[in-house]
């Protein structure tokens, strides 16, 4: 029963550090576009290199 004198402040203090983390990511644009890279895996390029051009290095 000792233990939960440690545990339940522990854990308020972790709920908070993560609540925290959690709107400091929001505020700084961490969650802005979620789509937008999963998209650009995909996408094809546009302008396709031409047969006579060199490969690129």
């Amino acid at each position: 029963m000792d233990i939960l004198i440690l545990l339940i402040p522990l854990s308020l203090v972790l709920v908070g550090v993560i609540a925290w983390v959690m709107l400091w990511a929001a505020k700084s644009g961490q969650f802005d576009d979620l789509e937008g890279p999963g998209h650009s895996v995909i996408m094809d390029d546009d302008n396709p290199p031409k047969p006579d051009d060199p490969p690129k290095v």
